[in-house]
C-alpha cells in the first residue's frame, strides 16, 4: 500500500458519500425542486465544484457528483439552488451565492431534506457536516440547527420552502 495514499485516506472524515445510497433515491429527492442529478465517473473531475472533488458541483438546474461525494455536499449544493428564485439560478456556475442569509438557509433546508433520505436523517447530517469542518458560531451543527437558525427558517419559510 502506498503510504501517502494511505495517509490520504486516513485524513477523510468518515461520511456517507452518494455510493452510500441507492442513486435513484437521490435523483427523486432534487426532482422535487426541478433539479437534475448527474453521475460523475471516480476519478473525473466534478464540473461546478467550488471546492474541488470529491464535493458536489453546481450549473443551474444540475448538481454533479461522484461516488465519493458526501452526501452533505451533494444536499449543500443542491439546497443552494433550491433557496434561489429561477431566474437566479439559471445563472449560477459553481458559486451559487456570496449572501450570508442564503447560506444559513442552504445549511437549514440540507438538514431538514436529509429526513427525506433513508440511512441519512438530520441527526447523521450534522454528524457528518461537524466531522467535515462546518463552523458555525455555537460551536456544532446541532447547536446552531436548533438554538440560532430562526433567521434561516424565516427565509426558507418566506420562500414557501421546508423550514421545520
Amino acid at each position: 500500500m502506498n503510504v501517502a495514499v494511505a495517509a490520504a485516506d486516513a485524513a477523510v472524515p468518515d461520511v456517507l458519500c452518494v455510493r452510500d445510497l441507492p442513486f435513484a433515491t437521490l435523483e427523486a429527492l432534487l426532482a422535487q425542486h426541478d433539479l437534475r442529478l448527474h453521475g460523475v465517473e471516480d476519478g473525473a473531475p466534478i464540473p461546478g465544484s467550488f471546492w474541488g472533488e470529491p464535493e458536489a458541483g453546481v450549473i443551474a438546474s444540475n448538481v454533479y457528483v461522484r461516488g465519493d461525494t458526501p452526501v452533505h455536499s451533494l444536499l449543500h449544493e443542491a439546497c443552494h439552488l433550491i433557496v434561489l428564485p429561477p431566474e437566479r439560478r439559471a445563472q449560477v456556475h459553481t458559486d451559487a451565492t456570496d449572501s450570508d442569509l442564503e447560506e444559513d438557509a442552504t445549511c437549514c433546508l440540507q438538514i431538514i431534506l436529509a429526513d427525506a433520505l433513508p440511512g441519512v436523517g438530520r441527526a447523521r447530517l450534522m454528524a457528518d457536516m461537524d466531522a467535515w469542518g462546518y463552523s458555525f458560531r455555537l460551536g456544532s451543527t446541532a447547536a446552531w440547527f436548533e438554538h440560532d437558525a430562526e433567521d434561516a427558517r424565516a427565509f426558507l419559510k418566506q420562500q414557501g420552502l421546508p423550514h421545520r
